[in-house]
């Protein structure tokens, strides 16, 4: 892989080539990218998202807007750090006219949309679309779906679902929003199709980043930034665009930090204890004098929180750098926090917010519920689109039909996509609107 491939301005559509150098100073291409984003719905709707507590009533907890915010932020730390540097070791980029800064917004755009396509009540929300299709209600539709589609709907994965949203087309605009290639391919943190599943240590490995519906957008921008395979023996498996590593990193260092952050703001982990997990992160940067001057517990974990993310930038700067001509070569296979020197101070931060954060009597009984009202709004829909396509709709379901969206309303030939359309629709809801909906289809709000 080589940089001036890997930071094409190139979007969906486009009949000429768009080179850096001849860009706007005022509004570069990148920059677009992160401003259709923010104005985007499916960017809105994350303000009610769960990110750690589901459906919390305090005015501290994050959400996955805020929490994307923050994400953003570090991301285009990283990447204007790590700019900074690429543009010493590779001169024709500045000759290109790349700055560092043009790093640091493809990193903060692609940070800015990493959650836009999880669904409601955090990742629960993904188990709960699978598991109504392994064993509840949406069993029935296996026969009917390839192995590979019948993959996507048991294994719901918010990556794929985000992919989606950035590039599908609707209501007459070709390519969603439009992004450009470099974004999207920093986005993709799983450049790889849900089959075959490859047990291995590779980070890739992990998860998937692309349904069969939108394979051909996929093969497009893989192209394009001409991604290296990450098997021979598998058509549609790729590395990872570098700057996915960055994107990944400042998504680590958030939750990991931010998450735990939250824990102790909600009286779920007991601060002292807390504090000394934290001042293990910091202990070569913390100024001890001004910390014992703070006299609230906020104003000390802030503190805390502020030097362990900066602390945790540099670490990650660091071992991308180092690792840059491998992360290129697609011999790289760990996240950047597991090789950096904090790894079992993280580790630990980690195994305390699972145990103490998510779960949770809290997080666990919200969890169970939000499972029920997904499962439950799945079926409602998805039975109404399949009645009507089949010319047995209901009364019923003719008049479940006009809740959905105008495109969700028109039939679909495939019953993958008549489900997947589902699918999406019931993954872009708020936490609330899914609850507001739910209860409104059983008669319970009028």
């Amino acid at each position: 892989m080589n940089w001036e491939q890997l930071l094409s301005l190139k979007r969906f559509g486009d009949t000429s080539v768009r080179l850096r150098k001849d860009q706007d100073e005022t509004r570069l291409g990148f920059e677009v990218d992160y401003d259709r984003i923010i104005f985007s719905d499916s960017f809105r709707s994350l303000q009610d998202k769960t990110q750690v507590v589901p459906l919390s009533k305090t005015d501290f907890v994050h959400t996955r807007l805020t929490h994307s915010l923050e994400v953003s932020s570090v991301a285009r730390s990283l990447g204007r750090i790590v700019g900074k540097e690429l543009l010493k070791k590779y001169p024709s980029l500045v000759e290109n006219g790349y700055q560092a800064n043009d790093f640091g917004t493809i990193v903060a755009a692609a940070a800015l949309a990493h959650d836009i396509g999880n669904p409601p009540f955090g990742h629960s929300g993904e188990k709960a679309i699978g598991e109504y299709f392994k064993s509840g209600n949406g069993k029935q539709y296996q026969n009917q779906l390839s192995d590979k589609q019948w993959q996507d709907v048991i294994d719901f994965e918010g990556n794929a679902n985000g992919f989606k949203i950035l590039t599908e087309s609707r209501e007459g605009v070709e390519g969603g929003l439009r992004l450009s290639y470099a974004t999207l391919g920093a986005f993709m943190k799983y450049p790889k199709e849900s089959l075959p599943k490859k047990p291995s240590d590779h980070i890739v490995d992990k998860k998937y980043g692309v349904f069969q519906s939108d394979i051909g957008a996929f093969k497009d921008v893989v192209s394009e930034l001409e991604l290296s395979k990450l098997r021979e023996d598998e058509d549609l498996a790729y590395n990872r665009h570098p700057l996915a590593y960055l994107v990944e990193a400042a998504d680590d260092i958030c939750y990991t930090i931010i998450d735990f952050e939250d824990g102790i703001n909600l009286g779920l982990i007991d601060e002292d204890f807390a504090l000394e997990y934290l001042i293990n992160l910091v202990r070569d940067t913390i100024n001890s004098e001004k910390y014992y001057q703070l006299k609230t517990k906020k104003d000390r974990v802030s503190y805390l929180r502020a030097l362990a993310i900066g602390n945790l930038i540099n670490e990650a700067v660091a071992v991308f750098l180092k690792n840059e001509d491998a992360i290129l070569s697609g011999n790289f296979n760990k996240s950047l926090l597991d090789k950096c020197k904090y790894e079992a101070q993280i580790n630990d931060i980690i195994k305390i917010s699972v145990e103490k954060i998510y779960r949770s009597s809290e997080v666990i009984e919200k969890e169970v519920a939000g499972y029920k009202i997904i499962s439950d709004l799945l079926d409602v829909f998805i039975t109404a689109v399949n009645n009507n396509f089949e010319n047995k709709a209901s009364n019923y379901d003719k008049l479940v039909l006009r809740l959905l969206p105008e495109n969700l309303q028109t039939e679909k030939k495939e019953v993958y996509d008549r489900i997947f359309s589902i699918c999406s629709f019931v993954s872009g809801m708020s936490d609330g609107y899914a609850i507001l909906l739910n209860k409104k289809i059983k008669g319970e709000v009028l």
